[in-house]
């Protein structure tokens, strides 16, 4: 059942300080099912975050059109954004983006406080969250006391506990080690497998791995896409690898 669509999506943006504009997405136009796991790869300037930024709602189309569960953005008014995106998306970033005089527990109640949850469905709401991503004992501290991969599953905390319909993942590894990392995708990994759709912008190929597939995108369009089928994470990183070389030297795609 499709939960996202793109739809012919153009994105130009004016260049003040000169005569020209800039194209940075081409007639973008894809799908994503409810449950899958995607993601979106392509070297810098390829138009990834303009197009995340799109789909997060943060910017807006020249031409095209995203549709959630049907809905078209366009149909939202603007002051009635910030509360869609509260209710609808869940936000994951490379910088983790938390709020260092709050707790971790603060942190990742405040899209309900926004919400003007209350009390008792809050903390109901945060104990299996919290649970799931290992971070009940952790839930006093604040961001400066904890570790990375600690601040990033409390991010992704705070990015489900709306029970959002999408989780948007921006470069959700880049400021994590190894071994953060895989525990980080691993979390993805089992939100996928309760039904949870994510969608992903990176330049890993090892996180790209754990998706279901692959988008790859060059020049502001859609270059060509993989899908993982019944492959393991390691067969699929190396054909990730192959269609990224591809990709950098201006090939065909080879599937």
């Amino acid at each position: 059942m499709e939960l996202l669509k793109v739809d012919n999506v153009k994105k130009i943006y004016n260049l003040k300080l000169r005569a020209k504009q800039c194209v940075a997405l081409r007639q973008v136009s894809f799908e994503v099912a409810q449950g899958e796991f995607l993601a979106i790869m392509g070297p810098s300037g390829s138009g990834k975050t303009t197009l995340l930024n799109i789909i997060a709602s943060l910017d807006k189309p020249t031409e095209g059109e995203v549709y959630l569960d049907g809905k078209s953005y366009s149909s939202i008014r603007e002051r009635e954004l910030s509360e869609f995106r509260r209710k609808h998306l869940g936000f994951v970033f490379q910088d983790f983006n938390l709020l260092d005089a709050f707790s971790l527990k603060d942190n990742i109640l405040l899209p309900l406080v926004l919400s003007q949850t209350p009390l008792r469905e809050m903390e109901k709401s945060l104990a299996p969250v919290a649970d799931m991503l290992g971070i009940t004992e952790l839930l006093c501290k604040y961001p400066y006391e904890v570790s990375g991969g600690e601040k990033q599953r409390a991010a992704v905390a705070r990015a489900i506990i709306t029970n959002p319909r999408l989780i948007l993942a921006d470069e959700p590894t880049g400021a994590l080690d190894s071994k953060a990392s895989a525990g980080l995708l691993g979390n993805f990994s089992a939100l996928n497998a309760l039904g949870k759709t994510i969608l992903m912008v990176t330049h890993s190929s090892y996180a790209a791995s754990y998706a279901s597939r692959v988008l790859f995108i060059r020049d502001g369009e859609i270059f060509s896409q993989i899908y993982r089928g019944d492959e393991g994470n390691h067969a699929f990183f190396e054909r990730i690898v192959a269609n990224l070389s591809v990709l950098s030297e201006g090939g065909t795609d080879i599937g």
